[in-house]
């Protein structure tokens, strides 16, 4: 497994998480589900060369779509629900029961509210593009501060 850090110069410093099977995990200073970085995992800023420029070009609202290797680990579920993550449009927001009815459960928000707050790829996987019903601001991994800077960044770019 290789880390690195990236500073977005926006919302702050990222460590990002991956292998040879793809990016795996981006995590938050301000960390809601840490992740435990092991001794033997390697320090790799030439590994996480593609990341870094895809969302060096976000942050600079140059990409709207990444393309990246991912390889995020989850139950089927949780997996069926980053997947219609990827598939909201960049500056669009979209409530829980959204996703639900996409992922063909809809009686299931609560379960995707828990699957989308456990996202291990945020702003790739742009769960910070959910909301409540009522288009409140909900939990984010990041913060609610970050969420909302997430969604101006889109929001200003349409």
């Amino acid at each position: 497994m290789y880390f690195d850090t990236f500073d977005t110069g926006y919302i702050g410093v990222l460590t990002l998480v991956g292998d040879d099977a793809g990016l795996r995990h981006i995590e938050f200073e301000e960390k809601k589900h840490p992740i435990a970085i092991s001794d033997a995992w390697k320090k790799n800023a030439k590994f996480f060369a593609p990341v870094k420029a895809q969302l060096r070009a976000y942050f600079k609202r140059e990409l709207k779509q990444f393309d990246l290797p991912l390889a995020p680990v989850g139950t089927p579920f949780q997996l069926k629900v980053w997947q219609a993550l990827r598939d909201i449009p960049y500056g669009e927001l979209v409530s829980y029961r959204t996703i639900a009815q996409a992922i063909g459960q809809p009686n299931a928000v609560r379960a995707v509210g828990g699957a989308n707050g456990k996202n291990p790829i945020p702003i790739i996987v742009p769960c910070h593009r959910v909301v409540g019903s009522d288009g409140s601001l909900t939990g984010f991994g990041g913060g609610l501060a970050t969420k909302q800077r997430l969604i101006d960044l889109e929001k200003e770019q349409l």
